[in-house]
């Protein structure tokens, strides 16, 4: 029994040190998933809580590869605690509460943004995972500021003024286009909160994405040079 016990945990500690060297890439595809899924689910007008099971397994994944075991916890805890008190404040017939409850998705996302994008600035030299963990952050940011976009409007209606209704898939649209600073104009914010958060996002995928070439470049350099 003991040599049984042993032997399954040295597969799980195997299964775990795998993950562990790949943790950024598995977040990346399920970003990528998540973005395919989405307006799949929209598009065939499936139940929302479909789409919230895509968005929560991209949560969880970036959640993971936070590199401090107190700040995974920490992560892991609120998570865990947002997504039992969304069903709960639906059922207590609270659209707006169940909303933000969905808001703070939004704030454990960009943690995990962060700690993606801290990996990835700390390189000494380029490889697949780093660049999995900057290009898991840019995504991470895109999909949740979409959701936070969503809920404001479900706080405020006219928050957003849209062609159509204005869906979670209307809004991760939205915040894609803001965040590459495309500007198709089709979708427009109206109140200052939107525009300010509209602003942040714009400002800061151009940032992202001048800072981190730049590193990424210089990194790639310094190696070419030994």
């Amino acid at each position: 029994m003991s040599e049984a016990i042993r032997i399954r945990a040295g597969g799980l500690r195997a299964l775990g040190n795998a993950y562990l060297c790949r943790r950024y890439a598995i977040l990346f595809y399920t970003l990528l998933i998540t973005m395919v899924a989405v307006p799949l689910v929209a598009a065939f007008e499936l139940s929302g809580a479909l789409i919230e099971f895509f968005l929560a397994a991209s949560l969880l994944a970036g959640v993971m590869p936070v590199s401090t075991a107190k700040g995974r916890r920490v992560l892991l805890t609120l998570m865990i605690v947002v997504w039992l008190a969304r069903p709960a404040t639906a059922w207590f017939d609270h659209p707006a509460l169940s909303a933000m409850t969905l808001g703070f998705w939004t704030l454990i996302a960009m943690f995990a943004a962060a700690g993606a994008l801290r990996f990835a600035m700390r390189a000494r030299s380029v490889d697949l995972e780093h660049l999995y963990a900057a290009l898991s952050a840019y995504l991470l940011a895109g999909i949740f500021f979409g959701i936070f976009y969503w809920v404001l409007e479900q706080i405020a209606p006219r928050t957003f003024v849209a062609a159509s209704d204005f869906s979670r898939m209307s809004a991760i649209y939205f915040s894609f286009v803001t965040l590459a600073t495309l500007g198709y104009g089709d979708i427009v914010p109206r109140t200052d909160v939107a525009r300010g958060l509209a602003i942040v996002e714009g400002v800061g995928g151009q940032l992202f994405l001048a800072v981190m070439v730049a590193r990424l470049v210089s990194l790639y350099s310094s190696k070419a040079d030994k």
